[in-house]
């Protein structure tokens, strides 16, 4: 954002930032505090009154365009959003490959812009069975020469690259793996797990039956979003691997509900 060089009433503030909201697909409370010169409150007070109004939908630390909750951005557009925090979380994960990499085990790369980023962060001495029904992290470990790389059949749908509908969990109800390194669109202690597609879903669902351990791969933003089709609960998650823009006692309350927390 390019910061806002004069003093802005509120309400002309509370356009712009429906403006910034509309363009971005979502917008952060202290972004937008020093964008304008203002406080937390302040902002927090513009998106209570721009939600009010039905122009914007509150989430955890900003605000998204009303009637976008369960638009799905292109992969290239998501893989865009939070890059540097989905590398490092990429990196965190590492440390939980069976075996430390090095050995025998099997793992489930779901379908998702920070999972392909851990796809791309295997080192080239792993050896692994690893299974995926999403073509980007299928494409990223095609020659990796230390993997045993299955690659699940289905319809593919256009916006995440991945297989859905009945091929695919049929393939997943006959496997057992160590660990699957789970993707999400929303998450929170109330809402669940959500993302907007029910097909997608039900792969989810089949992947977090298919493992003994399950490693959520989320970014921070991802925190307090509800979408159309749930496929879970945080109960269902062993470790949560995000950043360190999900605050402390928010990691503890998700830590209290059952699920270890690494902020990345």
């Amino acid at each position: 954002m390019e910061r806002t060089q004069t003093l802005m009433y509120a309400p002309e503030r509370q356009q712009e930032i429906l403006r910034l909201a509309r363009e971005s697909g979502r917008v952060d409370v202290l972004s937008l505090a020093e964008e304008f010169q203002v406080t937390a409150e302040t902002v927090r007070r513009d998106l209570k009154a721009l939600d009010r109004a039905g122009l914007v939908r509150r989430v955890h630390g900003g605000a998204i365009p009303a009637g976008r909750l369960d638009f799905e951005p292109d992969l290239a557009e998501r893989d865009a959003v939070a890059a540097d925090e989905k590398q490092r979380i990429a990196r965190a994960a590492l440390a939980e490959l069976p075996g430390g990499g090095s050995g025998p085990g099997s793992v489930i790369l779901d379908a998702g812009t920070t999972a392909a980023r851990l796809a791309a962060e295997l080192p080239l001495e792993a050896e692994l069975t690893v299974v995926t029904h999403a073509l980007p992290v299928a494409a990223r470990l095609a020659d990796h020469p230390g993997l045993t790389l299955h690659l699940v059949g289905g319809r593919i749908r256009h916006r995440t690259r991945a297989a859905v509908d009945d091929w695919a969990l049929r393939a997943y109800r006959e496997i057992n793996a160590d660990v699957l390194f789970l993707a999400t669109n929303g998450f929170s202690l109330e809402g669940g797990l959500t993302t907007p597609d029910l097909a997608e879903a039900a792969v989810k669902r089949a992947l977090i039956a298919a493992a003994r351990r399950v490693v959520l791969l989320a970014d921070s933003a991802k925190f307090g979003q509800q979408h159309f089709a749930r496929f879970g609960g945080l109960p269902d998650v062993d470790l949560l691997i995000t950043d360190t823009g999900l605050s402390p006692d928010d990691a503890l309350a998700i830590e209290r509900a059952g699920t270890e927390v690494v902020r990345a």
